[in-house]
């Protein structure tokens, strides 16, 4: 077997059972779960109508590059939303198509890194752990930079030891980031290209919750964005990956894609013709109807935002907690030990969440994400308003 195996860690929702094992959850007490962040808001109806109305289509073999309809549909998309110059984004050689930004990013690690020589994959920490097991299994080494209220949840990139750069191969921004929701400005995007440009190593941005934002005059900037500001329009050295799952509630449909570099995405591809992940034709076609609508997304939005206008102040009664920048998460301090909090949360009032130390690693005795938990507002609003109240009488309970 690969002993690289052997590197990787158990994922944060089997800690999360370990933890709850032998609990006894209250039974008058429907359960709630704030833990995974799966979106719960209904599916698009004409999405799954497109689906519908190709099944015949399950009797073609799908090409790894996708359809040539899909592609220009997502160059498209990408290039209203961000502002790029007309062209700039080629549906032929910028942009691929993936299924979901999991497998996505776990393949863009393998076909990148060359282990002949030192490699480093940096990324935030917290952070989404595919970007360390597919670290270990490209055989790499993952670097953790913290992100903690002092900097705003944001890398302090300023403060990376030069050696760092010098290893990195790929160095993976998370924005908004999961779990804090922090957005990365301009002014840090372009910070960090001219970081990779200094020591060339690849920029992957996972951007996948970059359509749910409270303003809507307020988008969140991207990294191809950023380019497109400074002039860079061939995208060197910057890679961007985006989903149907939590912009349109489509989590179940594996569909995203991976944009920028030509050059990285032509080797990309040729890994993934190999890795043998070609998206079903039935699902491309329905994410370019995915893609081209815009209607759903608002709505998505406005739910989530109904969402945060009602829970976040019943439970700054009780906690430390801020409204993020976007995304769907809560990432609030918490009056006891993480684990504890979610343990004792669990068996006292059925309300489950996630313990912040499981997204980090501790580096030099220092676990960013320990006494926080992630609280994923997917649930129907008027079951996150139970939650908070319960969560506000748990905390209350246990200080008294």
């Amino acid at each position: 077997m690969n002993p690289n195996l052997d590197r990787l860690h158990p994922y944060p929702f089997e800690k999360l059972a370990k933890l709850k094992a032998g609990i006894t959850v209250p039974e008058h007490l429907t359960p709630i779960s704030l833990g995974i962040g799966e979106p719960k808001h209904p599916s698009p109806a004409f999405v799954k109508q497109v689906i519908a109305n190709n099944l015949d289509k399950l009797a073609n073999y799908p090409t790894t590059k996708g359809l040539d309809e899909l592609r220009e549909t997502i160059a498209g998309w990408a290039t209203r939303r961000f502002g790029l110059a007309q062209g700039a984004l080629s549906p032929a050689h910028n942009v691929l198509p993936v299924n979901g930004t999991r497998e996505a990013i776990f393949a863009l690690v393998q076909a990148v890194v060359d282990a002949s020589k030192p490699a480093a994959v940096v990324s935030p920490n917290p952070f989404y752990q595919i970007y360390e097991g597919a670290a270990f299994l490209a055989g790499a080494d993952p670097l953790y930079l913290p992100c903690d209220a002092n900097n705003g949840f944001i890398p302090d990139f300023d403060a990376v030891p030069e050696s760092v750069w010098q290893d990195c191969q790929i160095l993976f921004l998370c924005s908004p980031g999961n779990p804090s929701g922090a957005v990365m400005p301009r002014e840090t995007l372009i910070k960090v290209i001219n970081l990779a440009d200094r020591h060339d190593f690849l920029i992957a941005s996972d951007e996948c919750y970059s359509e749910l934002y409270p303003d809507e005059a307020n988008p969140p900037e991207g990294l191809l964005q950023t380019c497109a500001a400074i002039g860079r329009h061939d995208f060197k050295r910057c890679i961007v990956f985006h989903s149907l799952s939590k912009r349109s509630n489509l989590p179940g449909l594996r569909s995203g894609f991976v944009a920028g570099d030509a050059d990285v995405l032509a080797g990309y591809l040729k890994y993934r013709t190999y890795h043998g992940c070609a998206m079903p034709i039935h699902n491309q076609l329905a994410s370019i109807a995915a893609w081209n609508d815009e209607d759903h997304v608002r709505e998505n939005r406005a739910a989530y935002r109904a969402k945060f206008e009602a829970i976040v102040p019943i439970l700054r009664e009780v906690m430390n907690v801020d409204f993020p920048d976007a995304g769907f998460y809560l990432w609030p301090e918490t009056p006891i030990d993480d684990e504890t909090f979610a343990r004792e949360l669990s068996a006292q009032q059925n309300v489950h969440v996630l313990p912040g130390r499981y997204l980090s690693r501790t580096v030099d005795g220092y676990n960013p994400g320990e006494n926080r938990v992630r609280m994923a507002l997917v649930a129907p609003l008027d079951e996150c308003v139970e939650a908070a109240h319960r969560i506000v009488k748990f905390v209350k309970g246990f200080n008294a």
